[in-house]
């Protein structure tokens, strides 16, 4: 399955899944914009995002982490 920027939830499975030790509330969105457009499932344009997507991944994925 590839994943897009209308995948928040998905794609903070995946970043939790190959980084369990990392806080993400300690990335910055331009940190956060790479390992995204890094995973191996993405499959969108990396310009598509804004800052209410990338808060919408690091909630979910904070969330996943609890």
């Amino acid at each position: 399955m590839k994943l897009t920027w209308k995948d928040p939830e998905e794609i903070a499975w995946a970043l939790a899944d190959l980084h369990p030790d990392q806080d993400p509330l300690r990335l910055s969105f331009p940190r956060l914009h790479r390992m995204v457009c890094e995973l191996e499932e993405f499959a969108d344009d990396p310009g598509g995002s804004n800052e209410r997507i990338l808060e919408a991944i690091q909630m979910a994925w904070l969330e996943e982490r609890n």
